[in-house]
């Protein structure tokens, strides 16, 4: 569903101009339909500018992020239509209510539904349904990322991308979070995620993979992998 062939990115080095430097470089990567894979590595690593590609924010300087067998660069709508996107900040009308933004956004790209349904959407992503009709100005983080997952959900989006999602999350909310990617994931969305939380992306991920200096240095299965192992392989790594 998500794959980069060889995708660059390259920043002017600065007033010398002498050389640029590789936000990614060359990186080959491919998230399957159903599967969670973890993007780990420090501040600068590279994880937020391959999302950024994969969006279209941003053109690479080389190579492909192919999203559904179309290539980004050149169907840049198109390739929008399987995504969606939750950063750190899910921007939501603070003076419309969790059903009024979910209604909005599902309608902007092209989708009406019945209240019923938006409130049915807005229940499997595990908003509470007294909240449904509160304005979103009122609510905590987690229950504004819910409201993202939903416009998800709306779009039928077979991809998603996620920025430091749980970045701020209390536990209790950053473990409903988690819940809701697994589903998500089981259900066949194809799911790339850059963190910062090693034991969360150990949790939820079914691959993960190890950035430095634009670059996916080791990428590795979950499955057998501790916690402990993981964080002792990402400090040896970065």
């Amino acid at each position: 569903m998500l794959q980069a062939i060889d995708l660059t990115k390259r920043y002017p080095a600065g007033a010398s101009g002498t050389t640029d430097r590789p936000a990614l470089d060359k990186l080959n990567l491919t998230v399957q339909p159903g599967e969670i894979f973890c993007l780990l590595g420090q501040n600068g690593a590279g994880k937020t500018t391959t999302i950024n590609l994969f969006l279209g924010f941003l053109k690479p300087t080389a190579g492909r992020a192919i999203i559904n067998g179309l290539d980004v660069a050149d169907h840049p709508q198109e390739t929008k239509k399987f995504l969606a996107y939750l950063p750190e900040t899910v921007m939501l009308y603070p003076n419309l209510t969790g059903l009024e933004n979910l209604d909005f956004f599902a309608s902007l790209a092209g989708f009406r539904h019945a209240p019923d349904e938006l409130h049915a959407l807005l229940t499997r992503a595990g908003l509470q349904p007294e909240a449904h009709a509160n304005r979103v100005g009122t609510y905590s983080k987690g229950m504004r990322q819910k409201v993202g997952i939903a416009i998800a959900l709306a779009k039928q989006a077979r991809a998603l991308l996620l920025d430091e999602p749980t970045s701020g999350l209390d536990p209790k909310a950053a473990n409903e979070f988690t819940d809701l990617l697994l589903n998500l994931g089981q259900s066949g969305t194809a799911i790339l995620m850059a963190t910062h939380d090693i034991f969360r992306a150990k949790e939820v991920g079914t691959r993960i993979g190890i950035m430095r200096a634009g670059q996916l240095v080791e990428t590795m299965p979950t499955t057998n992998l501790t916690a402990n192992e993981l964080e002792a392989i990402y400090l040896q790594t970065v």
